[in-house]
């Protein structure tokens, strides 16, 4: 018999103190108080039969000083937690980690796969040998340990209840670390993950798991699933009242399935459309001039004979239009024609005319435009674009002159050419531009740049080298798409907002006012206070939805929506895997564990010391140790 509790030489220590004090307390409990009475003959008589029964009272007295000693004894020793010496070298040191990813939540068996195992955990916990300890771990983007390393199933049951399913995937890999550095050290490690098996296989094993029994418990039945793997949308830029969406439906069964899809703006239907998808197939779907609806768009996918796949997460998908707010635009010229038409062409544009000699204005703007001149740019004036920007005051330094030239090449990705064909333009004359360090030459003739973006003291410009006036630029479909196209990149820099985040990683979140922390409210109502930093705010996204920023307190508060999706094809897989190997070494199923009550002797003699109190309570009160 070994102590697996506290060690002999505590309870020796404890023992002591109490057994002295035990008995401190009995010699108090024996001394008399003396009492004057008058004399009579009858006292001697009385006195005669005390002495005559003195050694019987005693030995009563002695047993009742034996019983409590025996009392005390047999907690002293529940505390040291006695189990055989068998068991107690035999003790096992476990992690179990059980999988909380998006699959998890695949209801192929009741109520879905999480339920299963957790009971299955549970089976576990209950089967753990008198000397074993575990750790609970949920198994998700980011592995959260939920007990200590214990044997007490009172505390671990509990720590099973909080283990919920995320829209993210289960990183096994960070996971199988997370338990190497919990079982260093420890004799007789293992570690038991309770899995589907649909998640990402590490190739490599750490090597502190090498050393460790790696268990696998198989939950899951079947694998049926449709699922919307891509969806983003976007507002055309020269009619914001009109859209377009992409989105990607993925058939992630063996066999031919039959779909209706649906895009929902604000809660109606939009578009409807019926889908044949191929085994394993991914069909990319785009729905251009997508009309009616308001900001809030979401799409969802079934199969058209009614039945439920076996994974709901993924089945909708949710995207946010970006505002349509009005952009403050100002014109420093001394007259532009086809500069101002082209900024006609956007109605949500407020656009402010001055002359050269009347900037800067009091008012505050987003954009400023400057027509062959380049004053000192003032700090209220926004992002500076610069048409034949003259010597002094330029952006980027003036070059040789250039005649006869157009676009040899260009960035078809920047956001200022993104829908303009630039290779047949002809340009009379201009100047080469010889961009800074750190610019980005967009265009360019074969005799230098002629277009430039870059960011001075922390404001952004765009430069063109030559007056369109001078060109036939200005009567091409490319004029109005480059002036709007470049104060759509100036107002609206973050593209990801514009469609939605990914579950499982963390967001950079636009920020709609200058503040050190902001109140997020996600889908499920739950409220969390982000940092700020630099305009942004950080959050590790774990829960598809619609969400909810709010910066600021009062009459100051703004608040913005943004949208996050599952969109993670390797987690839309959900068939279950009987099976698993890891870097190539294949788990067993766990073992040792006992389907019984479990023995616990320190229970035992705490019962015991319960009885021989209440067997001390009733000879006392016989008078039988009195």
């Amino acid at each position: 018999m070994e102590l697996v509790g506290l060690p002999l030489s505590t309870l020796a220590a404890i023992g002591a103190g109490a057994a002295a004090l035990t008995m401190l307390l009995y010699v108090l409990k024996l001394r008399r108080r003396p009492v004057a009475v008058p004399f009579s003959r009858l006292w001697d008589s009385v006195l005669r039969d005390r002495e005559s029964s003195q050694l019987f009272s005693r030995l009563r007295r002695l047993l009742s000083l034996l019983l409590q000693l025996c009392l005390l004894g047999l907690l002293l020793f529940a505390l040291g937690q006695p189990e055989p010496s068998a068991h107690a070298s035999d003790g096992r040191h476990l992690v179990l980690l059980i999988d909380a990813s998006a699959s998890m939540k695949a209801t192929d068996v009741a109520p879905n796969r999480l339920g299963v195992a957790k009971s299955e955990a549970k089976k576990l916990v209950q089967g753990l040998g008198p000397s074993d300890r575990l750790l609970i771990v949920e198994l998700g983007a980011v592995p959260t340990p939920l007990s200590n390393m214990s044997g007490d199933a009172a505390e671990l049951e509990p720590a099973l209840e909080k283990v919920h399913a995320s829209d993210t995937r289960a990183d096994l890999e960070r996971g199988l670390e997370f338990a190497a550095d919990a079982l260093r050290g420890l004799p007789n490690p293992e570690i038991i993950l309770v899995s589907d098996g649909a998640l990402g296989i590490p190739k490599e094993l750490p090597s502190e798991v090498k050393n460790a029994a790696l268990r696998y418990v198989p939950v899951g039945k079947s694998g049926k699933n449709l699922a919307i793997t891509e969806f983003s949308v976007r507002r055309y830029p020269l009619d914001k009242s009109r859209h377009e969406a992409l989105l990607e439906v993925t058939n992630t069964n063996d066999q031919p399935v039959d779909a209706e899809l649906s895009i929902y703006g604000d809660g109606a239907v939009i578009e409807t459309e019926r889908l044949k998808l191929g085994p394993n197939e991914r069909l990319p779907r785009v729905y251009p001039s997508l009309g009616g609806g308001g900001r809030k768009l979401e799409a969802r996918v079934k199969y058209s004979n009614g039945q439920s796949d076996d994974l709901p997460a993924d089945d909708h998908a949710f995207a946010l239009l970006p505002e349509r707010r009005r952009v403050r635009v100002l014109l420093v010229t001394t007259g532009n024609t086809y500069l101002e038409a082209a900024l006609l062409l956007d109605e949500y544009l407020d656009v402010t005319m001055v002359a050269p000699n009347a900037y800067p204005p009091r008012d505050a703007f987003e954009v400023t435009i400057f027509d062959s001149v380049a004053p000192a740019p003032a700090k209220h004036t926004g992002s500076l674009l610069y048409i034949n920007p003259p010597a002094a005051g330029s952006p980027v330094k003036i070059g040789k002159a250039l005649e006869e030239f157009g676009f040899d090449t260009w960035d078809k990705k920047h956001p200022s050419l993104r829908f303009s064909a630039m290779g047949d333009i002809q340009v009379a004359a201009g100047n080469a531009l010889v961009p800074g360090e750190g610019d980005q030459v967009v265009g360019a003739s074969d005799e230098g740049a002629i277009l430039v973006s870059g960011m001075r003291q922390g404001t952004r410009f765009v430069a063109l080298g030559f007056d369109p006036r001078r060109s036939d630029f200005v009567l091409r479909v490319a004029w109005p798409l480059f002036v709007l196209g470049t104060v759509q990149h100036f107002v609206e820099e973050d593209t990801s907002y514009i469609s939605s985040f990914t579950t499982g990683q963390v967001w950079n979140i636009p920020t709609p006012a200058v503040v050190e922390s902001a109140k997020l409210v996600s889908p499920s109502g739950a409220e969390h206070v982000v940092p700020v930093k630099e305009g942004r705010a950080a959050h590790f996204g774990s829960e598809a939805g619609v969400y909810k920023l709010v910066a600021g307190d009062g009459t100051a508060q703004t608040a913005v929506e943004f949208a996050a999706n599952l969109s993670d094809l390797e987690e839309s897989k959900i068939t279950p895997q009987a099976t698993l190997s890891i870097a190539g070494q294949k788990t067993s199923a766990p073992s040792g564990f006992s389907s019984g009550p479990r023995r616990e002797y320190w229970i035992m003699l705490l019962i015991a010391a319960i009885a021989l109190s209440a067997l001390e309570w009733l000879l006392y009160h016989r008078r039988v140790t009195v």
